[in-house]
């Protein structure tokens, strides 16, 4: 027995496509933190289990709490802009009868702007979405959240998960804000230093490795882009993890 779960919130633009093409599991589970557009009356056409959990703790926890609902034998995590081939749905359940592994990693190829990105440390992206039940959790992180395999082997699959990540530039700069303010904050729990030197420093080593070691510039135009929009997120980051420590130095 399969299931599914993933998180939403506000994701009507691509809930249809990610849950249709999981409708051959044995069971969908949804967690959302809070959605103000249809995406739980769209939910609730694919699956009777949907819940609501709006004391957003990050990304780790919420696809803790939606695991936690899970009852099958194996888990798919996904996320609602990702979607499941058939051709990776056959390679699943092939992989679900290899008693070899616990877990298996997922190749996944994103979308940027109107192009699936094959260069610039997009592709392959492994990600570690398919596990037996019992044998994984997620990282308590704010986001960019890792699924940590406590038992058995981690195999890796051949086809690609899809993920539709930027439709245009908008959700480009939203991403951006969202993510560099998470990732500051993380980094100053940690103890972690920001500065101006170290946001310029670090912005420019992203663009490089991005563009040019990664060969992003194989990509054309959205080759380009993505190098800058990475840079710009690291920028960001170690500026806000800066403003972090420097409120926190103004109060003491």
């Amino acid at each position: 027995m399969l299931s599914v779960i993933l998180i939403t919130k506000n994701a009507a633009p691509h809930i249809d496509r990610c849950l249709t093409a999981v409708r051959w599991a044995d069971e969908i589970i949804v967690v959302d933190s809070g959605s103000t557009d249809d995406t739980l009356i769209r939910c609730s056409a694919y699956t009777k289990h949907v819940f609501i959990h709006t004391d957003w703790q990050g990304f780790g926890v919420q696809k803790n709490r939606a695991l936690q609902y899970a009852t099958g034998d194996w888990v798919l995590s996904v996320d609602a802009d990702e979607e499941v081939t058939p051709i990776l749905q056959q390679a699943i359940l092939e992989a679900m009868q290899n008693q070899s592994y616990s877990a298996w990693q997922l190749p996944r190829l994103s979308r940027y702007c109107g192009r699936w990105m094959r260069h610039g440390g997009w592709y392959p992206d492994y990600v570690t979405r398919l596990f037996k039940r019992g044998t994984a959790q997620f990282s308590n992180d704010l986001v960019h959240e890792k699924l940590m395999v406590s038992q058995g082997k981690i195999g890796q699959l051949t086809t690609p998960l899809l993920h539709y990540s930027f439709a245009n530039l908008e959700e480009v700069l939203q991403k951006i804000n969202a993510y560099s303010s998470a990732s500051a904050q993380m980094q100053f729990a940690r103890g972690k230093q920001g500065g101006l030197g170290k946001a310029i420093l670090h912005a420019l080593w992203t663009f490089i490795r991005t563009y040019i070691i990664r060969l992003g510039f194989l990509e054309g135009r959205e080759g380009f882009m993505l190098a800058v929009s990475n840079a710009e997120g690291t920028y960001y980051r170690y500026l806000k993890l800066y403003y972090y420590q420097h409120n926190v130095s103004d109060k003491t």
